[in-house]
């Protein structure tokens, strides 16, 4: 059964220490971490052992796992200078994995639009966006390759990676086993697509079921550029994913986002009952 975790920073507290404990207070026991909890931009320059000790002291003492830590840039920006610079950063942030306590960085497959890494733009479809991706991804592969890391990435709809099929073609193209998937169902729906939703899951799971390293649970009140709701508050059919993931033989972290901390204990509830007492059936 999904260990249901949570992105750490949707606690905004002073502290690494009072942002754990919030964590731990909701009976949860693994987050996707962020540095900016700890003080530090989530791609910093350089990284201090001491802090990568402490993060990982406060963890251990609250019996909270690092499923994952985040890793994102925007990976096909259209400044080629912006693109380096993360991946520089991302390589500081792969070395210091170890000490921090997790093997599994998630990246942002980008967008051409220069001011939101999460906005769609038409030059997405282009095949020098795909080109320039295919490049950044590669670089990504060799910076972490030292580190073991794995790196996972997200098909979303706002992004070059804009569904199943196009991260299916990615992992084929670069042919590393270090590269795995991020599955958010959330993400997988163009404008006018959420009447197929059972059909785009199943499509989904086809594809990227074995590659799959982590999972995300939100919702969404639309189709298009969506997946921002709390999970339990939108339309996303959550019998039918979660169904999706046992079928895979998924039982890795479920990470929430995209919910404010007031909206926390009623998706953790949400999510409970829903492993514990969904028939998990596909039909």
């Amino acid at each position: 059964m999904p260990r249901i975790g949570i992105f750490a920073k949707t606690f905004a507290r002073p502290t690494l220490e009072g942002t754990l404990d919030a964590v731990a207070a909701h009976g949860l026991d693994c987050v996707q971490f962020n540095l900016a909890s700890a003080g530090l931009p989530p791609l910093p320059d350089r990284i201090d052992a001491g802090l990568c000790a402490r993060i990982r002291r406060e963890m251990a003492a609250r019996g909270i796992a690092m499923a994952a830590v985040s890793g994102t840039f925007n990976m096909i920006h259209p400044d080629r200078e912006q693109r380096s610079d993360g991946l520089r950063r991302l390589r500081v942030l792969a070395e210091a994995c170890g000490d921090l306590g997790t093997s599994v960085i998630t990246l942002c497959t980008g967008t051409r639009d220069p001011e939101n890494m999460w906005r769609r733009h038409p030059d997405n479809d282009s095949p020098a966006a795909w080109q320039d991706l295919l490049a950044a991804m590669r670089e990504a592969v060799d910076a972490t390759e030292a580190s073991g890391v794995t790196l996972g990435i997200e098909p979303e709809v706002s992004n070059v990676v804009d569904s199943a099929a196009d991260a299916r073609r990615l992992l084929d193209a670069l042919g590393s086993p270090r590269v795995k998937v991020v599955m958010d169902a959330a993400n997988l729906f163009h404008a006018g697509e959420l009447p197929r939703m059972r059909a785009i899951l199943d499509e989904a799971f086809l594809l990227l079921g074995n590659d799959i390293v982590i999972a995300h649970a939100k919702d969404l009140s639309r189709d298009g550029e969506a997946g921002h709701e709390a999970a339990g508050t939108g339309l996303l059919d959550y019998d039918h994913y979660l169904a999706r993931l046992r079928a895979a033989d998924f039982d890795g972290p479920l990470i929430l986002h995209s919910l404010e901390e007031a909206q926390v204990e009623a998706s953790v509830a949400f999510l409970r009952r829903k492993l514990a007492g969904g028939d998990g059936r596909l039909s």
